[in-house]
């Protein structure tokens, strides 16, 4: 069922949302941070090699369930001499024998391969986990990225009308030349801050067009959203839990402690004889005869006994293991925890103190220099922290989104309903 799941989940995304990214077309209208993920879970590479994987190891199960064959033999003697040779008759022989598990080692391999499923299986959600992850933090980057370039549009702009009043002044006389020129020289570093913010928002659109499966990177792409911090309302306690009930790389960690203690039992069992039973039909001359062969090995000197240790402490060190990952688990979300605690505070100063600061600050000295109570290098000051304070409340906000996912990611759960 788990793989009819996966082999499903490809064709539905590709019927909600009809995008055929084999084909290289892209979506006429901005997708979702939702749409963008169930297109990865449809078409990442990198999953859907994960997704045959795991249907090749299910194979193993059907290859661990099948019994011994039985062994068919037939044999013949002197048949090219005439059946009435009293010295050398001819003589034919037809053998069916078959060997018989003992241990119950059959049930121990079924456990076996099953338990291996079930391993791969959480290793390729896990292996999701970490794409799902990627995809986040470049859809935020890229809303990131499209925020910065729209505010180094805004400045660029609003400084270029700068430029034109104190050239205007420049022409009437109310300033020198080289006022002017100090103030246009000041445009450069708006234009360069708009070229790089441009090239930011074409890197993150690249980079997540990748992640979708999208082979070669379009300008159309667009995504949509918000980057206004969310509230988390669940508490530490009740994410852990949830993180060690829904963590993949944990439940792999006690399903291999369960395949280490299946192993060990089939160790067992591989030290116990299996006997081989056969029965046979014989003609010679004008006789027939009837047979039966039993064979069982005899178990003096070799009992598996290199295995049977082996395999033990394996299955100690898997259950190790296991705790490692549990403690793993708790710490992971512990830091996240931590680390979105730390970037809201942030992003609630920059959103109820500093922008609007900044922005006070800024057009004050804007009007006071325009009217001559200011000087330049206060106004140019007054717009580079304006310019700076905008940027790194974006890059706050940023934190704020990207320290939710990352406890998404430590909970292998959807903390934002």
């Amino acid at each position: 069922m788990k793989c009819i799941r996966l082999k499903s989940l490809s064709f539905l995304a590709l019927l909600v949302f009809g995008y055929a990214a084999a084909s290289g077309q892209v979506p006429a209208t901005p997708l979702t941070l939702q749409q963008v993920l169930d297109i990865a879970r449809a078409k990442n590479p990198t999953l859907l090699s994960g997704q045959q994987h795991v249907i090749a190891t299910k194979a193993n199960e059907i290859t661990a369930g099948l019994r011994q064959n039985p062994s068919f033999t037939l044999s013949g003697t002197d048949v090219s001499l005439p059946a009435n040779n009293p010295a050398s008759p001819y003589s034919y022989a037809a053998n069916v024998s078959r060997l018989f598990e003992r241990g119950q080692k059959r049930r121990w391999r079924l456990d076996i391969a099953r338990g291996t499923t079930d391993v791969t299986q959480d290793q390729y959600k896990d292996t999701e986990r970490q794409t799902i992850l990627q995809v986040k933090q470049s859809f935020t980057k890229m809303l990131v990225a499209k925020a910065a370039l729209k505010i180094a549009d805004d400045n660029l702009s609003s400084y270029r009308k700068t430029v034109d009043l104190n050239k205007v002044r420049r022409d009437a006389g109310d300033i020198s030349e080289t006022d002017f020129e100090r103030i246009d020289l000041q445009l450069a570093e708006f234009e360069s801050d708009y070229d790089n913010a441009q090239l930011n928002l074409t890197q993150a659109s690249d980079q997540l067009q990748l992640l979708l499966g999208i082979e070669k990177p379009t300008d159309s792409f667009d995504i949509t959203g918000t980057l206004e911090p969310p509230v988390v309302t669940g508490t530490l306690s009740q994410i852990e839990q949830q993180a060690l009930t829904a963590r993949p790389d944990y439940q792999a960690a006690v399903q291999s402690a369960q395949v280490a203690d299946s192993n060990m039992k089939l160790a067992d069992a591989n030290g116990t004889t299996d006997p081989t039973i056969g029965g046979e039909y014989e003609r010679s001359a004008t006789y027939n005869t009837a047979g039966f062969q039993f064979s069982i090995p005899l178990r003096i000197f070799d009992r598996n006994q290199g295995e049977k240790e082996r395999t033990r402490y394996e299955a100690q060190s898997s259950r190790f293991a296991a705790t490692a990952a549990r403690n793993q688990v708790v710490n992971d979300v512990d830091q996240a925890w931590a680390q979105y605690a730390t970037a809201i505070h942030l992003a609630s100063r920059y959103s109820g103190h500093y922008l609007s600061e900044a922005t006070r600050v800024r057009d004050n000295l804007e009007f006071s220099y325009r009217r001559g109570g200011s000087t330049l290098l206060d106004y140019l000051d007054a717009l580079r922290d304006y310019r700076q304070t905008n940027l790194d409340a974006l890059n706050a906000d940023q934190q704020v989104w990207i320290s939710i996912h990352q406890l998404s990611f430590a909970a292998a759960t959807e903390i934002l309903p």
